[in-house]
């Protein structure tokens, strides 16, 4: 997969970082269909009845070519999908990467082993694998059997009954004239001039490290990893996952293995990397970005004309509703001076009437006296000016008369029975009126005190700038403690196991119950005396939720700290936007977003975003299983546990100990990830003695070198006696195997 650059968002304002380069973004790979191969007969008509077919039976691909090729001609995922189409009234087979040519084929795929390993399950895809082979290479069936000899690799330990099941479907099903069985690894080691060494074979499904001296394998000695590219391709599906459940993509299998093989790499010293893999400095080169397909959203562009006609359009609407709501105000200000006019009238009428008729009257305008009727003739008059000023856009100042109180001064026995009434109203009245004046008086008499206090602080911050820059640091580090342990007490309110929310349990016990624990008096009475101390009523706050007060208590701290922050940030040079407490919580510059999204800002609206994934501590996670298996849950040691335990201990009494730690030979294509090699020689290093010599080395091609083995194998001939026949099969059975240096042992 070729990156292709493209601009992306800058970094975030606030950080003194430079800013990043365009993001390099990668592209997930397709599914792997190759198309059409025409049938290769040019090998089959240079072979003769010695030449062999080395089928290189892998559990990532099948590798299939002729004993004297250099390179296999065949190479094909084990595959098979078969399935028959009722409209055209078809059988369909698909083999190898062809099955993703075809949705309904992809469905219908089976794989020849088991989930997980390299154990043949499935024996008719087998056979669809090996019939594809065997046309494929143009290999002439005409007297019913192919006629040539098949050498084929196995993994090591191979089950008896798969050998014998391999062993009759060759004799039997294609008439193979003789069968000869190798491990893949160690044709590999033998193909690269080994003789002597530890062989690490780090492959799709597993990991074997085998010791091998003059040749000949130690199988007894050889331990198995269950681990390979297969389990960290699904290990990052699942690292993947659980980073993004919503992603709204589909990352295949192969996709998966694509991103391991592509980004993943092996680090030198993994704690250390992986504690300052999110830092921000250098972030944009460890992060790898990988673009999904994603449909963009489209937004109909118009024109300027269509643009300025709906801005033409809309002020239109505007100066409409802005006309509606003049003449709404105009009619409402009419019947409030037709309503004034009325009033007035009937204040008139008032002072030519009798007491009793004026009360009358005043019951059937809903009013039980006089000063109603005043009152509300003073609101309107007040309503009527108020919206006079605001439409000719002139308001003028609000005079407030000082009311009087006439009533007040008169003794009682003067007053009739509706006076005292008046009388007490008045009152209440020239009460009201009174603390007005004194909240403001006092509030006059506050601002005073803060302008004060203003001008004391700024004489101070002339004169002592440091002094007072290092009070308000003081005050502001105070405030962000109140608000961390506030967040802090609503954490552990969360958890019913926490001590602040058990204390808070047993409170709301105590007052919901018939008996609740009384507070001691000194005198040592059982009086209920809750609430006459103030700090009885803290106790409402001890079992509250924090919704209602908390909330405005921490807009409080929340008003107060950007006070000070504001303040440090004008006069102090040193306190910068950086400084803030807003700045350093922003989500853009933590932790968890440098994890998700890397260096680059993140809009979830945007569909281009939405659709990559990012590649950071991943990358060197998944490689790290096989050095630490405990990190994906495996309970087994690593390989420099093995090959430390292999060298140092099982090998101890060998005389050709020496000899095998000058060649730890690496093969599979597990081994191809970046520092692998450099990584083992120096943690093989640490375990080892300090005088002991040790080498390093891995194969030429570590993926193809196990059927370049395997070909070279077959072509020597004194091989050939290791070949089962056709009689051994019969006589002997399946289980016949003959034992050669490549080979798994009788006695495994």
């Amino acid at each position: 997969m070729a990156p292709s650059a493209t601009a992306d968002a800058p970094l975030p304002s606030g950080r003194n970082s430079p800013k990043p380069p365009p993001a390099k973004i990668w592209s997930v790979s397709e599914p792997p269909f190759e198309g059409f191969k025409p049938i290769d007969t040019e090998g089959f008509a240079r072979s003769n009845r010695e030449t062999a077919i080395v089928i290189d039976n892998g559990s990532s691909a099948v590798r299939a070519g002729w004993s004297f090729d250099s390179n296999p001609r065949l190479s094909l995922r084990p595959l098979v999908a078969k399935y028959r189409d009722r409209k055209l009234a078809r059988t369909f087979t698909f083999v190898g990467s062809d099955v993703f040519s075809d949705g309904t084929a992809r469905g219908q795929s089976k794989n020849v082993y088991e989930p997980g390993s390299n154990i043949v399950n499935n024996w008719d895809v087998m056979e669809g694998l090996l019939d594809y082979c065997f046309i494929k290479l143009g290999v002439d069936g005409k007297n019913g059997s192919i006629d040539r000899p098949i050498v084929m690799t196995e993994p090591v330990a191979n089950l008896g009954y798969t050998r014998k099941t391999m062993s009759e479907i060759l004799f039997e099903c294609y008439g193979a004239p003789s069968v000869a069985y190798g491990i893949d690894s160690l044709f590999s080691y033998s193909y690269n001039g080994g003789k002597t060494g530890l062989v690490v074979d780090s492959s799709y499904t597993s990991t074997h490290l085998i010791p091998v001296v003059n040749s000949k394998a130690l199988l007894s000695q050889s331990t198995r990893l269950n681990w390979g590219r297969s389990q960290g391709a699904e290990y990052l599906l699942k690292l993947l996952r659980l980073k993004y459940p919503s992603f709204p993509g589909k990352v295949s299998d192969p996709q998966a293995e694509d991103l391991v093989r592509d980004h993943c790499y092996v680090s030198q010293n993994y704690e250390e990397e992986l504690s300052k893999y999110l830092d921000w400095t250098g972030l944009e080169d460890r992060n790898r970005i990988v673009q999904f397909p994603y449909v963009e959203q489209v937004v109909v562009q118009k024109t300027e004309g269509e643009l300025a006609a709906a801005a033409e359009k809309r002020k239109e609407s505007g100066r409409r509703l802005q006309a509606q709501a003049a003449k709404m105000r105009l009619e409402k200000l009419k019947r409030k001076e037709e309503e004034f006019e009325y009033y007035q009238q009937l204040q008139t009428q008032l002072q030519d009437v009798t007491k009793k008729e004026a009360k009358r009257i005043l019951e059937s305008n809903d009013f039980d006296e006089e000063s109603q009727l005043e009152k509300k003739v003073r609101e309107l008059e007040k309503s009527i000016r108020k919206a006079r000023n605001k439409d000719v856009g002139d308001v003028e100042e609000e005079v407030q008369e000082e009311p009087t109180f006439p009533l007040l001064d008169r003794p009682d026995e003067e007053l009739d029975e509706e006076e005292l009434k008046q009388k007490r109203q008045q009152r209440l009245m020239k009460s009201n009126y009174e603390a007005r004046l004194r909240a403001k008086a006092e509030k006059e008499r506050e601002k005073a005190r803060l302008a004060e206090e203003q001008r004391l602080d700024d004489e101070r911050r002339d004169q002592d700038l440091e002094g007072w820059s290092a009070e308000r640091r003081t005050a502001r580090q105070s405030i962000i403690q109140k608000i961390k342990d506030r967040e802090r007490l609503k954490a552990e309110l969360g958890n019913r196991k926490s001590l602040a929310n058990q204390m808070r349990m047993k409170s709301i016990a105590n007052l919901a119950s018939d008996a609740p624990t009384k507070k001691r008096r000194r005198g040592g009475g059982d009086d209920d005396t809750f609430g006459a101390d103030d700090a009885d009523w803290g106790v409402y706050r001890t079992i509250a939720t924090g919704e209602q007060s908390d909330d405005e208590e921490e807009e409080d701290l929340g008003k107060a700290l950007k006070e000070i922050e504001a303040q440090l940030l004008q006069h102090d040079p040193t306190f910068t936007e950086e400084s803030t407490r807003e700045a350093q919580t922003d989500w853009t510059k933590s932790l968890l977003h440098a994890f998700l999204h890397g260096p680059y800002p993140f809009d979830p609206e945007n569909q281009k975003q939405a659709h990559q994934l990012h590649l950071n501590v991943e990358r060197i996670r998944v490689p790290e299983v096989v050095f630490q298996p405990t990190i994906a849950g495996l309970d087994q040691a690593g390989i420099i546990e093995i090959a430390s335990n292999i060298l140092t201990e099982r090998l101890a009494d060998n005389p050709r100990r020496h000899d095998v730690f000058k060649d730890i030979f690496l093969t599979g294509g597990n081994t191809l990830f970046q520092g692998f090699e450099e990584r083992l020689a120096s943690e093989l290093r640490a375990v080892l003695p300090a005088e002991q010599e040790l080498i390093v080395r891995k194969a030429d091609d570590a993926v193809l070198d196990a059927w370049r083995g395997a070909a070279k194998w077959a072509g020597k001939k004194e091989n050939r006696t290791n070949f089962i026949t056709r009689a051994d099969f019969m006589e002997k059975g399946g289980d016949y195997i003959k034992e050669h240096d490549a080979g798994n042992g009788m006695s495994f």
